[in-house]
This record gives structure tokens, C-alpha cells and sequence, in this order.
């Protein structure tokens, strides 16, 4: 018998983490500014040299 798995809500789905530009790690989202319409602002700092990038996501859009 096969069974059917749901789609995880969108909560549940995890963040891309992107590479730090100045030194090529990882960097770890430290803010999520929630929004009622329109994209989300995220702020990831890099842990190594402390380098913070701000982005704007929306939750919204398809990734399909």
C-alpha cells in the first residue's frame, strides 16, 4: 500500500542559506521581518567574519 505524503507548510520548508561574499561561508539568518503583503525582509550575518546581508524573500511565490 502506498502512502501519500502532504506537501509541509510553508513554515516548515527550510531557508536557502546563502555563502557570505567576503569570506565564502555559510551565513545564518538571524531576523525575519514578517510581512502582510508583499516579500519578507531576512537578515543573515556570517559567523566567521560578521559580514550581514539583507534580502527580500516572499513567501508567496512559487518555487515550482
Amino acid at each position: 500500500m502506498s502512502e501519500v505524503y502532504g506537501r509541509p507548510e510553508p513554515t516548515l520548508i527550510p531557508i536557502p542559506r546563502p555563502l557570505c561574499p567576503a569570506c565564502r561561508s555559510r551565513m545564518i539568518l538571524t531576523h525575519v521581518g514578517a510581512s502582510r503583503e508583499g516579500p519578507d525582509l531576512r537578515i543573515f550575518e556570517c559567523s566567521k567574519c560578521g559580514n550581514v546581508h539583507k534580502t527580500m524573500d516572499d513567501p508567496m511565490r512559487s518555487t515550482e
